[in-house]
């Protein structure tokens, strides 16, 4: 979602307005032919998956960090002090959501690699791109940016505790800190980094303001270049094990339709603005994904199925964030 120019803000050029102004009006479409493109060079070209695959976290970066510059960081800092907000996601998140994901994963509970790729990614909460989402339906992404270290350490601390419960202590070995550091260190303290000392630099010099501009110019573009990579990396793996995994697919898709009603139903109980209820939809039902993917990577030869189960529920999930993009302003209206 595009914040109303600043004073500062130098205007683009006519042409590079209007450029901006068709493909925002256009983004839900534009979204679905990244997907498309995405989909069809991974499938014609499969051998191109690793590239792809290695260009996911440069462009999630550079998305994250055109969305963080639209977000004053002293919303940010309001956003800490919003209690009820965060208890709010907090709770839908590990409260609530855990228990649809272990009713869900019964399903699965016979194939102890389907059972494991679906908890992971079912269990952890998105803190990236998921505020891109948020911020194209209108909801309070700088509350949601706030609740991101949040979101982190408590994936951190009972991801654990819940494989323990749903799937045995074995699972656990499974866990490891370095992949949850990493992805909160590149996908979240460097890019909100580098916006605020963009911000800082925009209120000195015209370079600062040059770069906010193009920035917010290129967001619809750089969000279809995450998508198409995302998909076109994935596609051919899913696909190579499509009978398998047929199965999690609908598991999937009752998750986001049931972790979007369980948001609602959390932002009315507490009373939460407009913003704040769209932020919550979108945080219950959007997972940590690309996050979880190197512990699942890590399962012995013989749960080979669960990294591409993780996968699966990213390629479902990307294609309903696009559909949420506009039913949720419908559901939830300002």
């Amino acid at each position: 979602m595009r914040t109303a120019e600043t004073p500062h803000q130098s205007r683009p050029p006519v042409v590079m307005r209007r450029i901006v102004e068709w493909w925002d009006a256009r983004q839900v479409p534009l979204y679905l032919v990244a997907i498309t493109v995405g989909a069809a060079i991974g499938l014609v070209l499969p051998q191109t998956a690793p590239s792809l695959e290695h260009s996911i976290e440069p462009a999630l970066m550079l998305l994250l960090f055109a969305t963080f510059l639209g977000v004053p960081l002293i919303e940010v800092g309001h956003a800490f002090r919003d209690l009820r907000f965060l208890g709010t996601v907090l709770v839908a998140n590990f409260a609530v959501v855990p228990l649809i994901a272990w009713g869900l994963s019964r399903f699965v509970a016979d194939d102890r690699g389907l059972l494991l790729g679906v908890l992971l990614v079912l269990l952890t909460p998105c803190i990236d791109y998921v505020i891109v989402f948020t911020g194209l339906a209108g909801g309070a992404r700088a509350r949601l940016l706030a609740a991101a270290p949040l979101l982190m350490l408590a994936q951190i601390a009972l991801l654990p505790v819940y494989l323990l419960l749903f799937a045995g202590a074995d699972a656990l070995s499974v866990i490891d800190i370095a992949p949850f550091a990493e992805a909160f260190l590149l996908l979240i303290v460097i890019p909100l980094a580098a916006a605020a000392i963009v911000q800082a630099l925009a209120r000195r010099s015209r370079a600062g303001r040059v770069v906010e501009d193009v920035m917010a110019s290129t967001m619809v573009p750089l969000m279809m270049i995450v998508l198409a990579v995302v998909i076109g990396s994935q596609i051919a793996a899913v696909g190579s094990q499509l009978t398998a995994l047929v199965r999690v697919l609908p598991l999937y898709v009752a998750f986001v339709v049931i972790a979007v009603a369980v948001g609602a139903a959390a932002g009315r109980l507490a009373r939460l603005d407009v913003p704040a209820k769209r932020a919550v939809m979108f945080s219950a039902a959007t997972r940590n994904s690309l996050v979880v993917l190197p512990l699942a990577l890590a399962l012995p030869p013989s749960l080979a199925i669960a990294p591409l189960a993780v996968v699966a529920q990213t390629l479902v999930e990307l294609v309903a964030m696009v559909v949420l993009v506009r039913l949720v302003p419908v559901l939830v209206r300002a």
